[in-house]
This record gives structure tokens, C-alpha cells and sequence, in this order.
């Protein structure tokens, strides 16, 4: 039987994302996510918050970086890591999410609501004027209630 290692998640930030670089250049995005677990205490459903880090490697954490923002809601599918060493005679450890395709959720003014990056996504095809084919702004507001 094989393993497996896979998360798929839902959350808000927990703070803005931060960008760095390794000594061989190759960005490395961090940021945390919060969430919520709702469970029935007595008579009341009550939010338990879980907090996750996630890691975003290469290019695609450099272009959601400016994105990612507190509060913004996010998708994120990925795999688990641990993380392990020794600090003052202790042993440590830390699991991330190292992210393999991250969708920003959600609204908000200025925001690129929807936008999914992926390790495996292809680079959209652009027209002449740098929009994507088949977009079009003329849409009616045809809504029936």
C-alpha cells in the first residue's frame, strides 16, 4: 500500500504573507491561515480556530505575495512537512503545509477574487492587448430578482 500526504484547506490569513529569499535566489513566500472548526458545547455551536503555516515556493509565491493579506480568504492544497531540530538541549519540531496550489476566495475592493496559481498551471493566452481571450466587460445585469 502506499502513502499518501495531502491538505486541502480553507482559511482567512492570520497576518500579512512575507517574502524572502534563499542564499541560491529561490523565493519562498510564508504565511498562516486560521480555520475554524464548529462543534454543538451544550445547546450552542461554538468556532474552534485551528492555525496552519503554509509555505509557497518559486515564482508563484512571489506573484500571490502582494495578495496575501490579512484576512483574505485562500484555498490551499498541499502536502505536510515536519520539520525537526534540537534547541537548547531540546528536540523540536514543526509541521507546514508546503503549498502546491494556492485560490485566493472571496471578495473585497481590489482584490483578485478567484485567481488560482498552481505549480502546474500553464500561462494564460493573451491577446494583442494583454487581456485574455474570450473576456469580455459587456455583460448585462440580467438578474431576476
Amino acid at each position: 500500500m502506499a502513502d499518501l500526504n495531502n491538505v486541502s484547506l480553507i482559511g482567512r490569513l492570520t497576518r500579512d504573507a512575507e517574502l524572502k529569499y534563499t542564499a541560491s535566489g529561490q523565493a519562498v513566500c510564508k504565511f498562516a491561515i486560521a480555520v475554524n472548526r464548529r462543534r454543538k458545547s451544550g445547546d450552542q455551536w461554538v468556532d474552534e480556530p485551528n492555525f496552519f503555516d503554509i509555505v509557497l515556493w518559486g515564482r508563484q509565491g512571489e506573484s500571490l505575495n502582494q495578495y496575501l493579506v490579512k484576512g483574505k480568504q485562500v484555498g490551499v492544497d498541499g502536502e505536510l512537512r515536519q520539520d525537526r531540530w534540537e534547541q537548547d538541549g531540546q528536540n523540536r519540531s514543526k509541521v507546514e503545509v508546503i503549498a502546491n496550489n494556492v485560490q485566493l476566495l472571496g471578495g473585497g475592493s481590489g482584490s483578485s477574487a478567484g485567481a488560482a496559481y498552481s505549480n502546474r498551471q500553464e500561462p494564460s493566452q493573451t491577446s494583442e492587448t494583454g487581456r485574455q481571450e474570450g473576456f469580455t466587460d459587456d455583460f448585462t445585469d440580467d438578474i431576476p430578482f
